[in-house]
């Protein structure tokens, strides 16, 4: 994509070449630290079902697929579907209540964001449109992006494609010219199953999972992106 400044007056243009139009981000374990919110509110319904509190590390292990998902993988098969889908329930309304107690913005991401600001930015989570709203409103970055979609924007969630080409067809934008930024399994893998290219960062929730996948990229720190993305 080209895209024309201008810089004022009878100053010339500038043209500025990318390598990428449209840049689709996870949110947890890659513009956002929420594990420790998340976590609290797995054991507090752990403690409502009358189990104990389960070590921080291994919830965050349970991380990813949506919220049904981790509640069923934090209190196991012990439970009824019933039982487990009132838990997902009462920690979707706790989550909401408790959403930003802890939760920052990685180290980097409001440069990038900055950085960014010709590219065309996208939010696409697993995490419940609702909350992944108030999170960014929150943490003051909702402003950045054109198109946020949540795990129940969808009939299906990430590592479905049609969420990205849900955007792809918002932004009329070629496969080619589109980049999934995650840092799990699931974010590479549907970048591969909408035939984009994706980059993975090494620092979030479920980093272990990318040597299991293969991304074109792979960063340690979000302000590795630009370049990839710029040229």
């Amino acid at each position: 994509m080209t895209v024309k400044r201008t810089l004022g007056g009878d100053e010339p243009a500038n043209t500025l070449q990318s390598n990428y139009d449209v840049i689709i981000f996870d949110l947890d374990g890659t513009l956002i630290d929420s594990r420790v919110d998340l976590a609290n509110s797995v054991n507090f319904i752990r403690a409502q079902l009358g189990l104990d509190s389960l070590d921080h590390h291994v919830i965050f292990s349970y991380i990813g697929d949506g919220a049904a998902k981790l509640i069923q993988r934090a209190v196991g098969k012990a439970f009824s579907p019933e039982s487990v889908q009132q838990g997902v329930e009462a920690f979707l309304r706790y989550y909401r209540d408790h959403l930003l107690d802890n939760t920052v913005l990685y180290p980097g991401v409001l440069e990038v964001l900055a950085d960014l600001g010709h590219q065309v930015l996208t939010v696409l989570t697993n995490k419940p449109l609702e909350s992944t709203l108030a999170i960014l409103q929150g943490l003051k970055i909702r402003d950045r992006f054109r198109f946020v979609y949540g795990g129940n924007s969808f009939e299906q969630k990430k590592p479905h494609p049609v969420g990205i080409k849900k955007i792809l067809k918002d932004t009329r934008t070629p496969k080619n010219r589109a980049l999934i930024v995650g840092d799990s399994r699931i974010d590479i893998a549907t970048g591969q199953n909408a035939q984009i290219a994706s980059c993975g960062v090494t620092y979030g929730l479920a980093s272990n999972s990318l040597s299991k996948c293969n991304p074109q990229f792979l960063i340690r720190d979000l302000r590795e992106l630009p370049p990839i993305i710029l040229g």
